[in-house]
């Protein structure tokens, strides 16, 4: 096999783990959906990006960014929705669901915010 033909290889084989893992990854539960939709979108926005009245003014950050998704682990966005969120040199801020969700549907939530950012 010559050299072009074994980089050809490797890109179709390259091409098909891309295929294959993009057919494996889960399509996001409708309940969750519809939590995020309820309780997030309004300030997150429905797609993470925070581009929204709500977002602009409390400065919320893009949570489809490969820095955001780096730099805040999942017991972090746990604590933030239990517990809620004001920045500091804000009076203004995300409410606690601690008493609104059930734990499913926090874990939930986390990897749905994961998966804003693929």
């Amino acid at each position: 096999m010559s050299h072009a033909s074994r980089r050809a290889a490797a890109a179709a084989a390259a091409l098909g783990i891309v295929v294959v893992s993009r057919g494996v990854a889960a399509e996001p539960d409708p309940k969750i959906v519809r939590v995020w939709k309820a309780k997030c979108a309004s300030c997150h926005g429905v797609d993470g990006k925070a581009a929204t009245e709500t977002g602009s003014k409390l400065g919320i950050p893009d949570m489809t960014t490969a820095a955001w998704q780096k730099k805040v682990t999942d017991a972090q966005m746990k604590t933030s929705i239990l517990d809620g969120v004001t920045r500091p040199g804000r009076t203004e801020g995300m409410e606690p669901y601690k008493d609104k969700l059930q734990p499913e549907q926090v874990d939930g939530l986390v990897a749905y915010v994961r998966s804003l950012g693929k």
